[in-house]
């Protein structure tokens, strides 16, 4: 035999013990054997038949408990079992909690001890009532948002649009049977939730080296289901790469990971998160993203398992199935599944999970050489990209200008050949470094992005940002406008 979440060994008993049967009746019951040794081994005790007769009422008059206390002989070795069966109450011992998880014995405090009665009375914390909350606290465009997402694909009659708002409510279970709003309507549907769920939020940082290296953040708050939309916005514009590409004429910009698979990750854990707990986080450093939120996996579900084929198991069910309604997610537990095949397809390694402290911790792996060339084929035109600026030619092009500052993420050439009546005339080569390349992305995307912007979201230090810049704009790729203050960027066209 080997101790595993039903199982416990000890060689003796101590009256400490109790937390074990504590623990055992909180979780899926067990048995603790008395006179085993940590091996599985019996070894035996000299006081069995006392034990047989004291432990049946010791167990039942310090914490409530009916367990089955039994003899056993091995090799003339006397040892005790005793079997716990899960309860349907919370069991304590002098006061506190207990449960048994995997072969280790957790007291059980704060947000998990409300978890855990909740679930010993058959009940989700999203199901219970929010105490106090009233109808004007709901935000009707909240309510026209999902409604506009769930009744196209039939998960919604449409006659639920001209529904008032607490018929909606109503009819998707998120009132009680007296009329008053639970959590999950807040979360869902509140104008502000964080003011009576302080930590429903989604931090968001940009991160160099370590977790001391912060240099830029984002707190996301307001209704929960409109948050992935506003977690998403925020990665593209200002935290995750877009290499640029061409398709033919058609500039391409994806995210450097799929896009479809990142919402996935965002859904499951804004669904599956413990409201209790803490806010979700996501570090993003210059090799990876770390994102984690309040809430181990369900119980008797590994890591292992999450990307086979498994059941879908909710810790929020109400949450999740509001989530699916708006067509969100699938209500079959493929969603990791089809993360891990989208990076793969993709060619980047899958993410990692893992249970980390009180909760579920995603490792996705950045892959920073993503400025490789792209050839486009126009007529006589022959031009090697990697964006769509255009830049003027550059004689004896230092390339150490760039590439001596910060961490440099690839040297990439961009030539373009120039032609006139189908001869071609002239050649431009020019080598930039990642931070280069994406300084001019996003001067691109905002002229008047100012150099302090620019040095937090790549992470590196503003004068380092803006020797770039000064380089860049000495080789005539890009120029300032006007003032530092009230001026713009202007990205130089010399491909004429």
């Amino acid at each position: 035999m080997k101790e595993d979440q039903h199982t416990e060994f000890k060689r003796i008993w101590k009256d400490e013990y109790l937390q074990y049967i504590s623990g055992f009746a909180n979780a899926q019951g067990g048995t603790l054997y008395i006179g085993i040794d940590d091996d599985g081994q019996v070894c035996g005790i000299n006081n069995a038949t006392k034990l047989l007769a004291d432990l049946p009422n010791q167990i039942n008059q310090t914490t409530g408990v009916l367990a089955q206390v039994d003899l056993h002989t091995e090799d003339g070795k006397e040892y005790i079992s005793i079997c716990v069966d899960a309860t349907e109450q919370p069991v304590a011992y002098r006061g506190k909690f207990y449960y048994r998880s995997g072969s280790t014995l957790q007291e059980v405090k704060g947000s998990g001890l409300q978890t855990l009665i909740l679930k010993k009375m058959g009940r989700t914390w999203d199901d219970m009532e929010c105490e106090g909350a009233k109808l004007d606290e709901i935000d009707p465009k909240a309510i026209d948002y999902f409604l506009r997402h769930a009744i196209p694909i039939d998960r919604m009659p449409k006659e639920a649009m001209n529904d008032p708002v607490e018929v909606v409510l109503k009819n998707l279970n998120l009132m009680t049977e007296d009329g008053h709003l639970k959590n999950t309507a807040i979360l869902l549907f509140g104008k502000n939730p964080q003011r009576r769920f302080i930590n429903a939020r989604f931090r968001i940082g940009r991160f160099v080296k370590d977790e001391t290296d912060l240099v830029h953040q984002d707190n996301i708050e307001g209704n929960i289901l409109q948050m992935a939309d506003e977690v998403m916005w925020k990665l593209r514009q200002d935290y995750l790469i877009r290499p640029i590409h061409y398709e033919g004429m058609h500039r391409v910009e994806p995210l450097e990971m799929p896009e479809d698979a990142l919402r996935e990750l965002v859904y499951n854990a804004i669904i599956h998160r413990d409201y209790l707990g803490q806010d979700i986080q996501m570090k993003i450093y210059n090799d990876r993203i770390w994102f984690w939120n309040d809430g181990n996996l369900p119980e008797g579900f590994s890591v292992e398992r999450m990307s086979k084929e498994h059941m879908s198991v909710r810790r929020n069910p109400l949450i999740a199935n509001i989530f699916y309604r708006a067509g969100f997610i699938e209500s079959w537990g493929r969603g990791v599944t089809k993360v891990c095949q989208s990076f793969k397809e993709a060619g980047l390694p899958e993410p990692g999970f893992e249970n980390f402290m009180s909760g579920t911790l995603v490792t996705i792996h950045r892959d920073l050489n993503i400025y490789g060339n792209i050839t486009e084929q126009t007529g006589n035109v022959t031009k090697s990209v990697t964006d769509n600026v255009t830049k003027k030619h550059i004689n004896n092009t230092n390339t150490d200008d760039y590439a001596s500052i910060g961490n440099v993420t690839k040297n990439v050439t961009k030539t373009i050949t120039k032609t006139s009546n189908g001869k071609v005339t002239k050649q431009v080569t020019i080598v930039l470094n990642g931070y280069a390349l994406m300084i001019v992305e996003m001067i691109e995307r905002n002229p008047k992005v100012t150099t302090a912007q620019m040095a937090e979201t790549i992470g590196i230090a503003k004068k380092n940002l803006i020797a770039l810049t000064n380089n860049l704009q000495r080789d005539g790729i890009i120029r300032r406008v006007g003032s530092n203050r009230g001026g713009h960027w202007e990205i130089i066209d010399n491909n004429q």
